[in-house]
């Protein structure tokens, strides 16, 4: 007595189930998608080399972003995209680092 099953339903069930987990993921935030938007080059920042006795310009305005030392790494917040942090990296993608706290050493 063999009985064929309809495969139909458990396909559908399937792939409703992974719906539904991508959709609670996402809605907890455990899930997001960037857009072009989000991201912030680092071409976008310049370092003004300070030297003695010679002035230097720059805008009364203060930039969106807020720089905070976090572990011993420069970290961005943006002020006016709610969520939007990163970390400040050079060209080789390693991370700046920052005085003011100590950084976490290996436990031996």
């Amino acid at each position: 007595m063999s009985e064929e099953r309809n495969a139909i339903p458990l396909i559908i069930t399937g792939i409703g189930s992974i719906f539904g987990t991508v959709a609670v993921l996402w809605y907890y935030g455990y899930l997001h998608f960037a857009k072009p938007q989000d991201a912030l080059l680092l071409a976008d920042f310049t370092m003004l080399k300070t030297v003695p006795g010679e002035d230097y310009k720059v805008s009364l305005m203060p930039a969106t972003q807020v720089a905070q030392c976090i572990d011993g790494v420069l970290v961005l917040f943006d002020t006016e995209q709610k969520g939007l942090t990163g970390v400040l990296v050079d060209k080789r993608k390693q991370a700046v680092r920052c005085l003011g706290q100590e950084t976490p050493q290996e436990v031996k």
